[in-house]
């Protein structure tokens, strides 16, 4: 005999779902607001968004936040699938256990000391701090998210497929892109968007390797949001959630693509062995 949910899960599942986006909603629909008093309701309008295309400070903090969260979570998905391979496929070695404690570490690190320990290191190095310390910095965090969500995909892995492949004379390395590479993909597209999303957001690390030049889009809000919410930060907002919103949808389409056709090819497969 089947049994729906209780009244207690759904009333925890609509609770933990409204707190997590009532809040998101309530930014979006303020963002078209007549009113530039963020909390009184004036009335419908686009002005806002009109407004936030003249303040040309938050347009050049959204783009330089777009490109830091763009390349340091590319840099971050190649050097985080590499380790998890490493940490899946090479059994023990000399060094496996710091090698892992090194890779896991920001996970639990406070990304204050985080943050800290890089601006130290960069003034010992004497660089001077801006676009491309921010870069090296998200992408030191967000490697070892990367990490974790592909060894997860790799360790459920059949490396029979790999092992015939081989069998039949296909190198290593033409193996791992034709083979493995394309299963494994959706969760090296998942880690991607785990560091994308995990740069696009972080103000603290930011603030201790950010330089002239190079203020992000989550410095700039702080900045101005001590001296008081404006309609032109929900605008950017709402921008970004959207965007957000497109990747995430667009990448589940396609990984939904390709995973039935991998299936298809599969039983083409299986029925012309048959």
């Amino acid at each position: 005999m089947k049994s729906g949910p209780s009244w207690f899960n759904v009333t925890s599942l609509v609770l933990g779902f409204s707190f997590l986006y009532l809040p998101i909603l309530l930014l979006v629909v303020f963002s078209f607001n007549e009113s530039r008093l963020v909390t009184v309701w004036g009335g419908f309008s686009t002005k806002w968004y009109v407004e936030l295309m003249k303040n040309q400070q938050l347009i050049d903090a959204a783009i330089i936040t777009l490109k830091v969260a763009f390349l340091s979570a590319s840099i971050a998905t190649i050097l985080g699938t590499m380790a998890a391979l490493v940490l899946v496929r090479s059994g023990r070695f000399i060094g496996r256990s710091l090698f892992s404690g090194m890779i896991f570490a920001p996970l639990v690190m406070p990304e204050v000391i985080l943050g800290l320990s890089l601006l130290l290191l960069f003034v010992a190095m004497d660089q001077a701090r801006g676009f491309w310390t921010i870069i090296l910095a998200h992408t030191t965090f967000t490697m070892c998210y990367v990490a974790v969500v592909v060894q997860s995909r790799l360790v459920g892995f059949d490396k029979s497929i790999e092992e015939a492949a081989e069998d039949l004379g296909c190198p290593p390395v033409r193996t791992f892109f034709l083979i493995t590479l394309p299963i494994i993909l959706p969760g090296v597209i998942a880690g991607w968007m785990l560091a994308f999303t995990l740069s696009l957001d972080d103000l603290v690390i930011a603030s201790f390797t950010t330089g002239p030049g190079a203020t992000t889009l989550p410095m700039k809000i702080y900045s101005q949001v001590r001296l008081g919410v404006t309609p032109e930060i929900n605008a950017v907002c709402t921008i970004l959630v959207a965007l957000v919103t497109m990747g995430v949808i667009a990448a589940s389409i396609a990984t939904k693509r390709q995973q039935v056709q991998r299936e298809r090819d599969e039983r083409a497969a299986f029925g012309a062995a048959g």
